[in-house]
């Protein structure tokens, strides 16, 4: 039986333990990590968010444990899961405003305040989208679109060729022009998304 006391015992064999079912050994890398990743998920969103986003993490841990191989260690396991969460929540709350913008702008002389209604229907539908593509192509897409990075730093970034870059993010273009066909003529002033 492991005690919760035993703050020195090694993460990998903690690691070895939860994937044994052992709830005690969970408790431990709870206690140990939860607030340094709350402080971590700090430096990218509120701190509702960022305690929200490690509970999930956490949870989702415990449940996955058993199918997890973890490369690395499973403090920068956890550490990469809450800033890609975190990441991905930036992304969905800039791709929101980025459509209440745009419908607003677009709408504004027909009505006083954009569908909101709408604009979660086509954000769900976006991001329901973005998650189908291919992960080559949906990272490369994200890293443009959303993080603002050139060609040439995505590549730098991927290890991989300005070329190559160009090819995934067009492939991801036409995948998406697929998918969101329902909503082109609200995408067409997203220009930027599609």
């Amino acid at each position: 039986m492991l005690s919760t006391t035993t703050d020195n015992t090694n993460d990998e064999i903690l690691f070895q333990r939860i994937q044994a079912g052992d709830v005690k050994a969970f408790d431990v890398l709870f206690m140990r990590y939860y607030p340094l990743l709350c402080a971590y998920a700090k430096q990218f969103v509120n701190v509702d968010d960022g305690q929200e986003i490690v509970q999930d993490v956490m949870v989702w841990f415990w449940e996955n444990s058993s199918m997890q191989v973890i490369e690395s260690s499973p403090k920068n396991y956890l550490f990469k899961a809450v800033k890609n969460r975190c990441l991905t929540l930036i992304n969905r709350n800039e791709l929101k405003q980025q459509i209440v913008n745009t419908l607003y702008a677009d709408w504004q002389s027909q009505y006083e305040d954009p569908d909101f209604y709408v604009v979660e229907e086509l954000t769900r539908n976006i991001e329901a989208a973005l998650s189908r593509l291919p992960e080559s192509y949906r990272e490369a897409f994200e890293m443009n679109r959303f993080q603002n990075m050139t060609y040439n730093e995505i590549a730098q970034k991927l290890n991989v060729s300005s070329k190559t870059v160009d090819y995934r993010i067009q492939q991801a273009l036409k995948l998406l022009r697929v998918e969101l066909k329902d909503y082109l003529p609200l995408l067409m002033a997203l220009v930027r998304i599609v």
